[in-house]
């Protein structure tokens, strides 16, 4: 195929950059050449982000980067570059830091002008052609004239955006009550929304860390109403349209109140913690809607994201064709009535009842996205119908349904490989091992383990951030061995193989190295062997992912408990301690923080399972929700520290220990259960 335009990102292997490489626009990548160019030609840099799945990136592509008169203002004025976020979050961070403080918000595109320097001058988001081109001739004609001006105020902005991320040393006691907890699930709950569950506004992100924090406390405090509420968000999301009911699996978050209309990107770190969050939730409550979220959305994992060597693609795209040929968002998801009612013949009332084909259900142009509002209890008993034969209809529908979406032009696959997104999944995958015992679910967790092993894990000890055409590159980011450490923990207690769990201190030890920070006590974003930015961020606030810092202090705390390891014990605890003064104010942005608190809040167990059946002990204990443990265990003799002088070749014992001091030994899980839930 012959294209008018090609520009620099040709030879990159980003989705999202491949994506722009015919725009007329002289598109250059982030690296040192192209930083060095602007500074020569002491041009602005025009830097534009975003991601391969993101609608209004392709919104503002259409309209503006392939229009050959922006493209001219573009090229005459500014070198421009374009970043992959998903590749680059380093520099998506720094710059996002920017904008929203130029605008008080922010998200993508994300678009920023800077100095020749790349100190950010001008930034926003998603912007309309005219707009575009008023605001590139206003700064042009700006930086023309009066540079001083522009200059005068990077300074200004420079400051602002180092004193983003700057954590004070809390020079008091680290002291982590339950009291203080409270207080800030108070404070939080102001914003419930106990009618559809998640908070009260819209659009509605589903911010899987926050429920699983909050499904922990309100379990660990017996808080029936917290309780209920979480599990009313649980059972909505399910229900809603966010949830791909014919193919399984989550989109990004949906624009309304009651979770039915998504933005219709799937991102693999959603799938990947919304499946641990409903694992663990099912462990709790045993209802079966859970059981099936799970199973689907890993059906779709593995149908639809994942590779042959294990590893796990990125993202599926908003937007996809629709029968004119156009690119529209959600086309591929959506459903007229008339198709349904051919496609589904007979059933059709049931159906349109069972998955809202009603003014429920309606979206826009009269098309549907099928939502559930009544569980099967109500439509059994409406519709007189035995819950099998629910069931085997469900399934049938579903069927149907999937074959006849498949002849339609899929949405574009983001198949690049980030070490970080991959291990959340590994994760996930280990959970849900641990909760329904399914072995491909742990072959699954296993064979992305190794990938990360033999392909992303460098001999010096360092992990690479990206994979893509059988090549890894991009030196790691925190969050990289903050995820992997994390997930290799998780493996460890589910196999009992020690390589998993040497490998997680290996790399805690490599992090404290190039990331840590004396002077905060946490970890910077990126290796003290990058190239510097504007500023160097610490990354520590929570958000849809966990913030790579508190999943690494949480990593600390585990570690320091399987090594006796009193650096690792006091860094968690310093790390926890300096950022706690911000905790209580807006608990939804702390949460993985706030979980790490009540390790010190509540008693904390070390279960140490020695003898021939540690493994089966292993998976009869796992049966039971018990947040606040963590899992040692061998088969045979073992000088672990958790596990030395244990061993008794006859019988198989269970040693639980909290604070340093261990309760006698017992053989029976039974006895266990009662010594952990007293």
């Amino acid at each position: 195929m012959t294209h008018k335009y090609t520009n620099e990102l040709i030879h990159e292997t980003s989705p999202y950059l491949l994506q722009h490489a015919h725009n007329p626009v002289d598109w250059n990548p982030w690296n040192d050449k192209t930083l060095a160019k602007a500074k020569t030609e002491n041009k602005l840099i025009l830097l534009s982000v975003g991601y391969a799945a993101c609608h209004w990136c392709h919104v503002m592509e259409h309209e503006s980067f392939e229009d050959s008169l922006v493209a001219q203002v573009m090229n005459k004025n500014f070198i421009n570059i374009k970043v992959d976020r998903e590749e680059r979050p380093d520099v998506d961070q720094v710059y996002m830091n920017a904008v929203q403080l130029m605008t008080g918000s922010g998200g993508w595109p994300m678009n920023v002008i800077t100095l020749p320097d790349g100190r950010p001058v001008w930034g926003g988001t998603y912007f309309k052609k005219e707009q575009w081109l008023d605001a590139l001739g206003q700064i042009s004609k700006l930086y023309t004239k009066n540079p001083e001006k522009l200059i005068e105020y990077a300074d200004k902005l420079e400051h602002g955006i180092k004193s983003m991320d700057v954590v004070k040393v809390n020079t008091d006691e680290p002291v982590f009550k339950t009291e203080f907890i409270a207080e800030a699930v108070s404070e939080w709950s102001k914003q419930f929304d106990h009618t559809f569950g998640g908070l009260s506004r819209s659009p509605k992100f589903m911010m899987p860390n926050n429920y699983h924090f909050l499904l922990r406390y309100a379990y660990q405090t017996n808080d029936e109403k917290l309780q209920d509420y979480v599990n009313l968000t649980l059972k909505k999301m399910a229900y809603g349209g966010v949830f791909d009911q014919i193919g399984g699996g989550f989109s990004r978050y949906s624009v309304d109140s009651k979770w039915h209309v998504p933005h219709f990107e799937k991102m693999l770190y959603d799938n990947s913690q919304l499946v641990s969050l409903y694992a663990d939730a099912y462990l709790i409550s045993k209802n079966e809607l859970y059981k099936n979220v799970v199973e689907e959305t890993l059906a779709y994992i593995k149908q639809n994201m994942t590779t042959e060597n294990g590893a796990f693609y990125s993202s599926l795209d908003a937007d996809s064709h629709n029968s004119k040929g156009e690119l529209e968002e959600g086309a591929y998801y959506v459903w007229n009535q008339e198709e349904l009612k051919t496609l589904i013949a007979d059933d059709f009332e049931l159906f349109s009842e069972y998955y809202n084909v009603n003014n429920f259900g309606l979206w826009e142009h009269s098309n549907y996205v099928l939502i559930r509002k009544d569980d099967d209890a109500s439509i059994i008993k409406k519709h007189k119908i035995n819950l099998e034969d629910l069931v085997k209809k469900k399934n049938n529908w579903k069927q149907i349904l999937l074959e006849a979406r498949n002849k339609r032009e899929k949405p574009r696959l983001d198949d690049k490989t980030l070490t970080s997104w991959n291990a959340i999944m590994l994760k996930g995958y280990t959970d849900a091992y641990r909760v329904f015992g399914n072995p491909d679910y742990l072959a699954s967790a296993k064979k992305n383990g190794n990938f990360i092993l033999n392909t992303q894990l460098q001999n010096d000890g360092s992990l690479f951030h990206n994979y893509k055409n059988g090549k890894s590159s991009i030196n790691g980011y925190l969050e990289d061995y903050a995820t992997t450490i994390d997930a290799f923990l998780a493996l460890y207690e589910n196999t009992l193989d020690e390589k998993w769990l040497n490998t997680a201190r290996d790399l805690a030890n490599y992090a404290f190295d190039y990331f840590y920070d004396d002077q905060s006590g946490l970890f910077y974003f990126t290796s003290n062997s990058d190239a510097s930015l504007v500023t160097r961020s610490i990354d520590y606030r929570d958000n849809v992912i966990p913030a790579s810092n508190s999943i690494m202090a949480k990593n600390l705390f585990k570690l320091s408990h399987y090594f006796d390891d009193e650096h690792y014990r006091t860094t968690a605890q310093t790390m926890l301690n300096n950022v706690k003064p911000e905790m209580q104010d807006y608990a939804s942005g702390y949460s993985n923080w706030l979980d790490l608190m009540l390790n010190y809040s509540n008693p904390f167990y070390e279960v140490a399972i020695v003898g021939s059946n540690a493994k089966q002990k292993i998976n009869e204990l796992n049966k039971t929700y018990i947040p606040n443990k963590l899992i040692a265990g061998s088969s045979l003799e073992n000088n672990m520290p958790l596990l030395k002088n244990r061993f008794n070749p006859s019988k198989t014992l269970i040693y639980v220990c909290v604070n340093q001091a261990c309760k006698l030994p017992v053989s029976e899980v039974s006895d266990a259960k009662n010594l952990l839930t007293k």
